[in-house]
C-alpha cells in the first residue's frame, strides 16, 4: 500500500511540474519549405498541372526510375510542391538544387521520352528562437531561383512572389510552362 500512495504522489507532483513549453504544439510554426505552383506560360493566370511529375534533390537519387526517401513527389500529376530547403549557416549563401522531371514515368520504359530540368535555389538562413520546446527555426532570405539551360526546357520561365520564407502556406515560386 505504501508503495501505491507513493506511485500516486510520484505521479500528481511529476503533472504539476509539467509545463505548458516543455510540448512543441502541431501548431507551432517551424522551418517553412519553399512553395512553388506551376502555372500555363500561355494564360499565366490559370494553375496548370505537371504531368507525371518527378522531384527530387540533385544528387541524392542514384535512379530516378524508383520512388525513394530522397524523393519528394514521385510520378504524380501536381500543379504545386513544397521544397524542403537545406539549412546553411547563418547569414551565409546556401544553394540547393533539385531535379524536376517531366513525363517521369516514362523513363521506365527506357524510351527517352521523360524531360528533366534542374532548378538552382539560393538564399540565406536566418535562426529564430520559437521556445524551449521547439528550439530554434530557420527562415529563408535573399530568395533567387534559376533554371538550368540545357537547350530542352520544359520550364518557360520562373517568377518569385516572396524573397523571404517565413511560412509555407504563401506561394513563394511560380513556375511556367
Amino acid at each position: 500500500m505504501k508503495k501505491l500512495k507513493f506511485f500516486i504522489i510520484f505521479i500528481a507532483i511529476s503533472l504539476i511540474n509539467c509545463e505548458r513549453d516543455d510540448i512543441c504544439a502541431e501548431t507551432t510554426s517551424t522551418t517553412p519549405r519553399l512553395l512553388i505552383e506551376f502555372y500555363d506560360a500561355l494564360s499565366t493566370d490559370n494553375l496548370k498541372n505537371v504531368p507525371r511529375l518527378s522531384v527530387y534533390g540533385e544528387d541524392l537519387v542514384t535512379d530516378p526510375t524508383v520512388d525513394s526517401d530522397a524523393t519528394i513527389i514521385y510520378n504524380v500529376n501536381a500543379n504545386a510542391v513544397e521544397l524542403p530547403l537545406l539549412i546553411g549557416n547563418e547569414n551565409t549563401e546556401t544553394t540547393t538544387r533539385f531535379v524536376l522531371e517531366k513525363d517521369s514515368n516514362l523513363r521506365i520504359d527506357d524510351n527517352g521520352d521523360s524531360n528533366i530540368d534542374i532548378i538552382e535555389i539560393t538564399y540565406t538562413s536566418e535562426f529564430l528562437y520559437v521556445s524551449r520546446a521547439c528550439g530554434y527555426k530557420s527562415i529563408f532570405n535573399e530568395l533567387s531561383v534559376f533554371p538550368e539551360s540545357d537547350g530542352d526546357n520544359w520550364i518557360s520561365s520562373i517568377t518569385i512572389d516572396q524573397t523571404t520564407i517565413e511560412n509555407e502556406n504563401t506561394v513563394h515560386v511560380r513556375i511556367f510552362h
